[in-house]
């Protein structure tokens, strides 16, 4: 199969300060599970920003909720652990009925998303776009083994095999989405299979999708939360068995 031509754009050019400019049209999701050694620090990052965040505590057995109120985060906790999918969904859901963002944004807890990426990403939609996609592979700043690179273009390969929005990454968790497509999504799968019923969501051809270039940090600690590797043999079976399921995106 022939590698997708990505939408290209330079790199953006981050303020010096970024608390100097205004995210008031902006909300962060951060989806939180047994984070604490590492939330506190992530959520003050984006909050020192001025940013507004939304923290959805999945049930953490840690201190993590502790963690996310120091921080100054809204919290919102799960009283049973319901995965990432429906972690996602209630930080959607409160993003609509809490706040009066016109953007809404998906954060990692761990510290493997970058701030700038993620203002960068703000600029970007507000351009005209109603998604804004991360994407590791339209710089060299994301360093992974050659295997894991393989599987994640070829579960990009099997997801681009529709009708929506062509995309160079698959299930980057850093994404940016305007208010009305939020408010049209409806994630059925609690866990990991989320991801590829979101991104069905979210590139439909009706919307105007563009990607940006992130730089993903694979740090000790988040490697220490999971098997990367494995992680990405799941995304790709979980691509492949949405497609075979839901066929044609419409």
């Amino acid at each position: 199969m022939d590698e997708v031509e990505p939408r290209r754009r330079q790199e953006p050019v981050d303020a010096p300060n970024p608390a100097a400019e205004s995210w008031s049209d902006t909300v962060v999701i951060v989806r939180v599970y047994n984070e604490a050694p590492v939330v506190g620090a992530v959520i003050s990052e984006l909050v020192g920003a001025g940013l507004s965040v939304i923290a959805v505590d999945d049930a953490s057995t840690d201190s993590s909720a502790e963690e996310i109120d120091k921080a100054g985060a809204f919290r919102v906790s799960h009283p049973v652990n319901l995965g990432a999918g429906g972690a996602l969904q209630t930080g959607f859901q409160a993003a609509l009925r809490f706040t009066d963002a016109q953007y809404i944004g998906c954060f990692d807890a761990d510290g493997q998303h970058q701030l700038a990426d993620l203002l960068g990403m703000i600029r970007l939609i507000r351009q005209g776009y109603d998604v804004v996609m991360g994407s590791r592979f339209l710089d060299s700043k994301t360093q992974m083994s050659p295997l894991r690179r393989t599987i994640l273009r070829l579960a990009t390969k099997v997801m681009n095999r529709g009708e929506g929005t062509k995309l160079t990454d698959a299930h980057n968790g850093l994404r940016l989405v305007a208010r009305h497509v939020v408010a049209r999504i409806s994630l059925s799968h609690a866990g990991m299979a989320y991801a590829s019923e979101l991104e069905h969501q979210l590139t439909r051809p009706e919307y105007k999708v563009v990607e940006h270039p992130v730089h993903i940090l694979y740090t000790e600690y988040s490697r220490s939360k999971g098997q990367p590797l494995l992680n990405s043999v799941n995304i790709l079976a979980d691509t492949l068995t949405h497609r075979l399921t839901h066929g044609k995106r419409r």
